[in-house]
């Protein structure tokens, strides 16, 4: 069974926890606030709008439904969906689960099978592929009544979910299962001075630059583009 997954946390350091989740399983959806305890910050706030209040009285992950279901499929013939997952299964880890079953990251299989889209940020994908097109029927399909709204991790599972089957017009189940673990050898820069300019001409004119970027907190996918590229210059 494929276990679509979406989590908002209390900040974006490596030590920050989850506030909320969502899972689309069996037909069914669960979204749920959850208090590990620690103080959501003004600026994670700003991008997912939920508040120190909304937590107050709220279960820990641990107590939650979320928590007992994905327990209960927590076994390799069921494979969990999520758009840059390993970030997801580091939260679900500081929270005591250390899942064992499949994985899929939309997020490594879109830059491996749609390299022209070159952004690759879920609510982009949601409009440079047209995802929008077939919300509502995914959501009566589900029984959701409310908005998708970025950064809701029920919204952003749903478009999750979506763009998986966008996917899955592309590649198989098991070939994205493959793709989610294989570095993305990137074209261009999609940040900084050099944005939209390829990669591999500013390793050949710009070396200093490239390796600073090696020793700053960039993806592995980029890390690794720039080595293959530094290699051949």
């Amino acid at each position: 069974m494929l276990i679509f997954l979406d989590v908002e946390t209390t900040g974006l350091e490596a030590n920050d926890l989850l506030c909320s989740i969502a899972l689309l399983y069996d037909n069914k959806y669960l979204y749920e606030l959850v208090n590990e305890g620690k103080k959501i910050l003004a600026e994670a706030s700003s991008i997912n709008h939920i508040t120190n209040e909304m937590l107050q009285g709220k279960l820990s992950f641990k107590d939650s439904e979320a928590h007992r279901v994905l327990q209960k499929y927590n076994s390799p013939e069921h494979t969990l969906v999520a758009h840059n997952i390993k970030f997801d299964l580091e939260k679900l880890a500081l929270s005591g689960l250390h899942w064992k079953g499949g994985i899929i990251d939309t997020l490594k299989v879109t830059k491996h099978l749609v390299p022209e889209c070159e952004l690759f940020a879920l609510q982009v994908l949601r409009y440079e592929l047209k995802l929008y097109k077939e919300e509502e029927v995914e959501k009566s399909h589900y029984g959701i009544k409310d908005a998708l709204v970025a950064h809701n991790a029920l919204s952003d599972a749903v478009v999750t979910k979506q763009l998986y089957s966008y996917l899955e017009g592309l590649s198989s189940e098991e070939e994205m299962g493959e793709l989610s673990f294989q570095n993305v050898l990137l074209e261009k820069f999609t940040f900084g001075k050099y944005k939209g300019r390829y990669i591999e001409e500013i390793c050949l004119n710009d070396r200093n630059y490239v390796q600073w970027l090696l020793t700053s907190k960039i993806d592995e996918d980029m890390s690794y583009s720039i080595n293959y590229y530094l290699e051949g210059c």
